[in-house]
């Protein structure tokens, strides 16, 4: 009868041992959070028990701080929860203040819902520009000094900021006036399609997912498409990039940054391959000609546009085999028609045609019928 009792108590245990565990998992899978997100690192979109959030994990350089956004549609008939940030989308009044978040815009079609931006000159993108042209788009600052009483009259639903270290004060005397305020981190992505998902970000605040999935796919499946071409020549060319900025220091491309993510998704021998870091690199002038004097091609050689101004500022440039060889290519020499560079504004969103870039220029029969978007050989 006692051994009956304890086996008794060991099958209740048992039962309810498994009766727990299913129930756990049960939860677990009621509760799944969903990510809509595949390489950038920096913000995600989750769907948790009906609910959507965005996430932004990396506001800014070296930020611990995580900023949830519930997502909620206009007009819905739905209390909204004011101890929590919450956008209501579509966004139709929107402050952007960075040119990468132009082109990313105009893709979905929204550029007309931008109402102000700081230093216009710089916006290179023919739509917008039209609308800056017109008075459509007011003049709020120059650059990372923003001027908040402009910009507290537009009374925008959105400002969309970036800052470089830390929180930007003219971004938190915005929010303290009831303005929602989110940062953009796309330019502190490590990799090229990951800053080109941030398209996505902006496909949540104009309700356009579905359009912002189908962009990014389109742009995901041409790079990994011209990464495939690159593969096919045996000859891996070498590469020397960047240039003297201050000091007599030569600041180029660490081996781990997106830069170099392009130059070895072009199938390429980037000389710096190997260094650690995901930013630049500073280095002195006599370890850079050690390495890369006899380098084959020299992409982006700093803000110089042609070989005369690399001569004003350094005679040594012309020891490299590639200035003598005429294989210097830079994205400077293409802009817009106030002076804005196209390659800062457009090449975040569209990493595909950057990389046809590289590979026509280091192996130009790979894409014989393919023209420059951003690159051009320097005069």
């Amino acid at each position: 009868m006692k051994k009956l009792k304890l086996s008794s108590s060991y099958i209740m245990l048992f039962l309810l041992f498994f009766s727990c565990k299913k129930e756990i998992t049960k939860t677990i899978e009621t509760n799944k959070i969903e990510s809509r997100i595949k390489y950038a690192k920096g913000f995600d979109i989750i769907e948790k028990n009906g609910l959507k959030k965005l996430i932004i994990k990396s506001a800014y350089q070296n930020s611990y701080d995580v900023f949830e956004y519930d997502i909620q549609k206009k007009m819905q008939n739905t209390i909204v929860d004011y101890t929590k940030e919450t956008i209501e989308i579509p966004i139709k009044k929107i402050v952007v203040t960075s040119t990468t978040h132009i082109p990313m815009i105009e893709l979905l079609n929204e550029e007309t819902t931008i109402i102000g931006f700081p230093f216009s000159k710089y916006v290179s993108s023919e739509k917008t520009r039209i609308l800056i042209d017109n008075g459509k788009i007011t003049e709020i600052g120059k650059e990372n000094s923003l001027n908040t009483e402009i910009l507290l009259d537009l009374q925008p639903e959105l400002v969309v900021g970036y800052s470089v270290s830390s929180a930007d004060k003219s971004l938190t005397t915005i929010k303290k006036a009831g303005i929602s305020v989110i940062y953009n981190g796309d330019w502190l992505e490590e990799t090229p399609l990951g800053r080109a998902e941030w398209i996505k970000f902006f496909g949540v605040l104009f309700d356009k997912e579905q359009q912002a999935d189908s962009i990014f796919k389109m742009i995901e499946t041409n790079y990994l498409q011209a990464k495939k071409i690159a593969l096919k020549s045996n000859r891996k060319p070498s590469i020397l990039s960047g240039a003297i900025m201050s000091k007599d220091i030569w600041s180029l491309p660490a081996g781990d940054s997106f830069v170099a993510q392009f130059l070895k998704d072009a199938n390429l021998d980037y000389l710096w391959k190997n260094s650690s870091g995901k930013g630049s690199l500073s280095l002195s002038f006599e370890s850079v000609f050690d390495k890369g004097a006899n380098a084959d091609y020299w992409i982006a050689p700093g803000y110089f546009s042609s070989k005369e101004q690399l001569l004003n500022s350094n005679q040594l440039y012309s020891k490299f085999k590639a200035f003598k060889t005429n294989k210097i290519y830079t994205p400077t020499t293409k802009k817009g028609k106030t002076g804005g560079v196209l390659y800062y504004e457009l090449a975040t969103t569209r990493p595909d045609l950057v990389l046809k870039d590289i590979i026509k220029i280091t192996n130009t029969d790979l894409l014989p019928n393919y023209n420059f978007t951003f690159f051009e050989k320097m005069k």
